[in-house]
């Protein structure tokens, strides 16, 4: 794709008898965020652990602005992860000494690193735990340390696993809150989560494997129009007498207040009229959201 920051063409990997990713393609575009989606066991993990150049794949390719990391390690100084669980760190060091860890051991020199660490423990609220060993530190913490230790070099394309799994909800829309800011400033941005309102909120491109196979890829709002239809919700300002309700149900009205109408706009205005002459509150076309979305997709796939 033009323009992309980080492509991957065919990605094959099998662990033994198990096809755990199968012709899986992708792409991330500057200032993106691409909700990656599916159940347990369907390969989002080993498709991040492959584009994050942890896990060899069986066939295939990545490249990172251009270039391939299994080939070229030092590619990898334009990407920064948050893997799943509770490793991202070390844990008997202080969030202050793991982040001028990773900043040196991705090109910055020891100065650079240490400026950088002190201002994003600053923006992120940890700065009065910099010198607290990690393994003393609130799981909000640690996930805040997880995410600053993938941006301590400032990379151009993150893969974020579950960023705000296990956190309160002050912290997890903090980290949403972040992921936008960093999107605006022109991050490419991969975001597995199976919660599916975070996906909804904050992501640009929604992508969705199924049994180790990518079965759709497709931009947020326009899918969702899609699953959409022609559906309507119609309130009315007060409950319609027994004969509107009876010519309502022969229409395939349904519903008690709000109503949903499936149907095209033709049939719309036949409800209209049905309507006549009691006053309308609100006619809408009724909005999918990504959970409706997700389970059509992977119940028919």
């Amino acid at each position: 794709m033009e323009n992309a920051l980080l492509e991957a063409h065919g990605l094959h990997k099998r662990f033994g008898a198990l096809e755990a990713v199968r012709n899986v393609s992708l792409s991330l575009r500057p200032g993106e965020v691409l909700a990656f989606l599916g159940k347990n066991g369907a390969g989002k993990t080993t498709t991040v652990k492959i584009l994050s150049s942890l896990l060899l794949p069986d066939r295939g390719e990545v490249r990172l602005l251009g270039k391939d990391p299994f080939k070229d390690p030092w590619a990898l100084r334009h990407l920064g992860a948050v893997l799943e669980g509770n490793r991202n760190v070390y844990w008997r060091l202080t969030p202050l000494e793991n982040l001028v860890y990773f900043g040196v051991a991705r090109g910055l020199c020891l100065a650079s690193a240490r400026k950088r660490a002190l201002a994003l423990l600053e923006e992120y609220g940890l700065l009065e735990k910099a010198q607290v060993e990690v393994r003393h530190l609130s799981r909000g913490m640690q996930q805040k340390l997880a995410l600053l230790q993938a941006l301590i070099h400032d990379p151009e394309v993150l893969l974020l696993d579950e960023p705000t799994l296990g956190l309160d909800v002050e912290t997890a829309l903090l980290v949403q809150e972040k992921v936008r800011a960093l999107a605006r400033a022109g991050k490419a941005l991969l975001l597995t989560t199976h919660q599916l309102e975070v996906a909804e909120a904050l992501a640009d491109r929604v992508a969705i494997i199924h049994r180790g196979e990518v079965v759709l890829v497709e931009d947020k709002e326009r899918l969702l129009a899609r699953f959409a239809g022609n559906h309507y919700v119609l309130e009315l300002e007060s409950s319609p007498p027994p004969a509107v309700l009876a010519r309502l149900r022969a229409l395939g009205v349904e519903g008690e207040g709000p109503f949903l109408f499936r149907g095209d706009g033709e049939a719309l205005w036949q409800v209209l009229e049905a309507l006549r002459p009691l006053p309308l509150r609100r006619v809408a076309r009724a909005e999918a959201d990504l959970l409706e979305v997700f389970l059509k997709v992977v119940g028919h796939a």
